[in-house]
């Protein structure tokens, strides 16, 4: 089977969800998954079901927080966390551990300066033929879109937050 690129990006609710629901899917015929979060600590509440169906996690080990309240510490923390990420991820794709990758939040890591844009764009470049990838985040480069199969935007004209909600636990994380 070829595998295609999917970005699932924008502003709206519902860029991991949908990401999630293809590993479900994915994972649910058999297929092997790796599903990495990047800007997550590996906290929200989707990943203990992900693990339970099979599905490889991959995400730094502490959360940063909102890259507007990053030190410069934390800055080269979280960007060579999410290099290295990526890289054990394009291996694992280029040596048969997976038949679907998902990177979650990709397009905020390249955006903000918080990956090596060369490493992000050799995922789409260079992941095997039979490899079903997956990209997330709010705005993705030109590249992206260019490479994908699927893109599909989400948009957000009403969300709880503006009415001052919170995320909830097991809603939005």
């Amino acid at each position: 089977m070829k595998g295609l690129t999917h970005i699932i990006y924008g502003m709206g609710k519902g860029k991991t969800t949908g990401a999630v629901g293809c590993a479900l899917r994915a994972a649910g015929s058999g297929m092997k998954v790796v599903f990495v979060s990047l800007m997550k600590d590996g906290t929200s509440s989707e990943n203990s079901m992900l693990e339970k169906c099979g599905i490889k996690l991959m995400h730094c080990d502490r959360n940063y927080g909102f890259t507007f309240e990053m030190t410069d510490k934390d800055k080269q923390e979280i960007t060579a966390c999410h290099n290295a990420l990526l890289g054990k991820a394009l291996e694992l794709a280029q040596n048969g551990e997976a038949d679907m990758l998902v990177i979650d939040e990709l397009f905020c890591a390249y955006e903000y300066g918080l990956c090596d844009k060369e490493l992000a764009k050799s995922i789409v470049s260079c992941k095997p033929e039979n490899v079903e990838l997956v990209l997330t985040g709010h705005d993705p480069d030109e590249f992206f879109l260019q490479a994908a199969d699927y893109v599909s935007r989400v948009e957000s004209p009403k969300h709880p937050y503006e009415k001052g909600i919170a995320a909830r636990r097991g809603i939005e994380y």
